[in-house]
């Protein structure tokens, strides 16, 4: 018995899209996970077994039935739990335990072992690679659904259906027409861009050549050094040049938003930038965190400050292989 259905993956800040194979057949009771999936997927089985049998379904673990499961293309590296959901609808559609479509659907999130979905990251790449790839729907952890229909805000061009779920029954009741749940959509007054920021640039008396030179920065794009006693306010006016920059292009927020979306940044409060952000590192920190990079790659502090600020402070105090990544590689970023 075989079955399919569609996820996605996060590569670097974009996503891919991934299909979920499954495979049951007569044989030892066995449950595996093949693709270059990582730690936190091959738990999965355990979620996933648990799960269906507090729903009142037959698990893995309960039938002696090899299971093979291929997170395909098979020769990309995955990693998160967000694949859970997806691989339990696969299990009950390859034992005929469900019986629904799972073409055009994008199915993602991670399970409590009581079935419960949790939230995930990257919900606001994943919408965008679902418009990108035709589907129609996405249906994901409820806690998630208002990052993931930004992306019907931002690009009204085919707009997805956004399905917001609490738990495994209810994700089943839904596909298989039992129930039926209102695609979440939010409304485009909420998202009004707020032009207050914590810190404004006329609060600031004094320092006119400091300001001069700030502005001028600003205006250019040019890189900056700051140099004073301390209290003379040089975070300060670092923090308000924020103010003075020019407001975020659609094209500027949907980048950003796409960014903090892969890194986990967004939350349901918060689930889209509006402004432009400052990230301020301790001096302490090491070259991956800053540049980004690791196994598996995550946005560093630089990608962080795209299309903001970039404020390192005590700059003498970072260790030398982190100043010399900005002699060697070539990033765009603006040092204060």
């Amino acid at each position: 018995m075989f079955a399919k259905t569609f996820s996605a993956a996060l590569q670097g800040i974009g996503a891919t899209l991934i299909e979920v194979e499954i495979s049951v057949n007569q044989g030892l009771r066995s449950f595996s996970i093949v693709g270059l999936a990582d730690k936190s997927i091959a738990e999965a089985k355990e979620r996933v077994s648990s799960a269906i049998k507090n729903i009142g379904l037959s698990s893995p673990n309960s039938q002696t039935k090899k299971v093979v499961v291929n997170l395909s293309p098979a020769d990309l590296k995955k990693e998160g739990s967000h694949f859970d959901l997806s691989i339990a609808l696969a299990y009950l559609l390859a034992t005929e335990q469900t019986k629904f479509n799972p073409n055009k659907k994008l199915i993602l999130g991670e399970l409590a072992l009581n079935a419960e979905l949790k939230p995930i990251k990257g919900a606001f790449s994943f919408a965008l690679l679902a418009k990108e790839n035709g589907f129609k729907e996405i249906v994901l952890p409820a806690q998630n659904a208002k990052e993931a229909s930004v992306a019907n805000l931002l690009n009204s061009q085919d707009e997805i259906k956004i399905i917001p779920v609490e738990n495994l029954q209810q994700a089943l009741a839904y596909l298989e027409g039992k129930t039926d749940i209102k695609p979440f959509q939010i409304d485009e007054k909420e998202f009004k861009i707020d032009h207050s920021f914590d810190v404004q640039w006329h609060w600031i008396r004094g320092q006119s050549h400091a300001k001069r030179g700030m502005e001028i920065a600003v205006a250019g794009g040019h890189n900056l050094l700051l140099q004073g006693p301390p209290g003379t306010g040089k975070t300060l006016m670092a923090k308000a040049a924020i103010s003075i920059m020019p407001a975020l292009t659609k094209e500027e927020i949907l980048e950003l938003s796409k960014i903090y979306s892969s890194a986990g940044l967004l939350s349901e409060e918060n689930p889209i930038l509006f402004h432009r952000p400052f990230r301020s590192p301790h001096h302490s920190i090491s070259e991956p965190a800053l540049i980004g990079g690791g196994n598996p790659i995550r946005p560093g502090e630089i990608t962080l400050a795209h299309k903001g600020i970039l404020f390192l402070d005590e700059f003498p105090e970072f260790h030398r292989d982190v100043l010399e990544c900005f002699r060697y590689k070539h990033f765009a970023l603006r040092i204060i």
